[in-house]
């Protein structure tokens, strides 16, 4: 069992988003695919109403220091939002017990694939609970290491209210997972990492939980785990401490027993891309495949949106939600335009892909509202595998700041624009950080959406 200590890693500034400038063949030359033998299979584990492709960047900075594509598996649950009440159905939501259940399979499936006793398990907020649940319920001898990356270990909230979440740490299921001698399970290294002060879920106040003034009875400490090497990230949000290079570099170090080679991601010669479309019945964000969705995908220019050519890719779903797979170059930015049975047609702007991925998925942007009847086009800017913090980060779209994004503690993963008619037809500029994307207006009066998706 490790022992508890807290380190505290200063400065949180972004690291630069720059690709390696090596290719592929300098690559193989200077790091044996041999280096990654010895590091277990990974299984990355994602969070509340998330899906596996937030994982895509860690994977390709695993691949990057020589842990091969198919030693890494990352989940997709069915239902990735958590009932109200855990004892309770509710319709496309899950209980601790369906993901327990459909995360020991993914294990079994990942020890299968490629023969190795054990695996190391990276869970990203609500994932982590899911890990602790396979490992304290008899998976221990499955899992040589887990890191639990900003899960909130005792509760959102700690209080007499709503007993049976599995978001309280008063609650049954939290109590189960830290009553005992210690609050990790004897025979697997956890690790975990979590913010200094920037995690809108390890808040004292209840504020970013619909209670403002309301005391949560949880703190900033609230990821800690008694018997655990606990991190300290400095001013990364919620989802940062899962997906931020730094993040990376501390879960390839635990995992590995060394540190990275690089943390930059090595651009691949040739890109092939692939994914699932998914749908919200309901209302609800659930990862179950949409059957009749066409997929078309375009190279654009950088700097204007403009299209270069016909589509370099169309397909259209089957029952499994699957599209692809595309072929394109690492240099390319591209618009991924998505034809979604009930749905605005969403246009899809991304920065070039690096590296190959079958984790490329795709869901319509939501419906068009009250609050879009008078526009003449709407842009989303998105930023899944993290929120916008002001003053701490640079975001802007359109050259402004956007005002629908608070300041402060990091709570906002999307901002939205919306247009006169007059506009449509012009581009517009979507910056975070480095990360730079340009996405063209398209009318709202044909049910169209244009959505600018940051990759890092």
């Amino acid at each position: 069992m490790k022992l508890s200590r807290r380190t505290i890693l200063l400065g949180a500034g972004t690291l630069p988003f720059a690709l390696a400038s090596v290719r592929m063949d300098a690559f193989a030359q200077t790091t044996p695919a041999a280096q990654g033998a010895e590091v277990p299979p990974i299984l990355f584990v994602h969070g509340n109403g998330d899906y596996d492709a937030l994982w895509m960047t860690t994977m390709w900075r695993m691949e990057s220091n020589g842990i091969a594509r198919d030693r890494m598996l990352a989940i997709n649950f069915t239902d990735p939002l958590a009932r109200s009440d855990d004892k309770v159905e509710q319709a496309n939501r899950s209980s601790t017990e369906d993901q327990r259940r459909e995360l020991t399979a993914a294990i079994a499936e990942l020890k299968r694939r490629t023969g190795a006793a054990r695996v190391a398990l990276v869970g990203s907020s609500r994932g982590g609970y899911a890990i602790r649940n396979v490992i304290r319920n008899g998976g221990v001898a499955d899992v040589s290491h887990a890191v639990l990356c900003g899960t909130p270990n005792h509760g959102v909230f700690a209080t007499d209210d709503q007993p049976n979440s599995e978001f309280n740490g008063r609650g049954a299921f939290l109590r189960g997972l830290n009553g005992g001698e210690s609050e990790v399970t004897p025979g697997t290294a956890f690790l975990t990492l979590r913010s200094d002060g920037m995690d809108k879920y390890a808040r004292a106040d209840g504020r970013f939980i619909g209670k403002p003034g309301t005391p949560t009875g949880v703190t900033t400490e609230g990821p800690e785990l008694q018997g655990a090497t606990n991190l300290v990230l400095g001013a990364l949000d919620h989802r940062e401490v899962a997906f931020h290079p730094r993040a990376f570099r501390e879960i390839y170090k635990f995992i590995a027993g060394r540190e990275p080679a690089r943390i930059a991601i090595v651009p691949e010669p040739s890109v092939r891309l692939s994914g699932l479309v998914t749908g919200t019945p309901g209302g609800v964000s659930t990862n179950r495949p949409v059957a009749g969705a066409t997929v078309d995908i375009f190279r654009v220019d950088p700097d204007t949106g403009e299209r270069k050519g016909n589509a370099v890719h169309s397909s259209k779903t089957g029952g499994d939600g699957r599209w692809g797979p595309a072929q394109v170059e690492s240099s390319w930015s591209l618009e991924f335009v998505l034809v979604s049975p009930d749905a605005p047609t969403t246009h899809i702007y991304r920065s070039p892909f690096p590296r190959s991925s079958d984790v490329v998925h795709l869901r319509a942007a939501r419906p068009l509202g009250p609050a879009d009847k008078d526009a003449g086009a709407v842009v989303i800017m998105s930023r899944p595998r993290g929120y916008f913090g002001l003053p701490r980060d640079v975001v802007l779209l359109d050259g402004k700041e956007p005002a629908d994004v608070k300041p402060g503690v990091p709570t906002d993963s999307a901002a939205t624009l919306r247009l006169p008619a007059s506009e449509i037809g012009r581009n517009i500029v979507a910056q975070f950080g480095e990360e730079r994307i340009v996405a063209r207006l398209w009318p709202a009066s044909e049910n169209r959406i244009a959505v600018a998706e940051l990759t890092y």
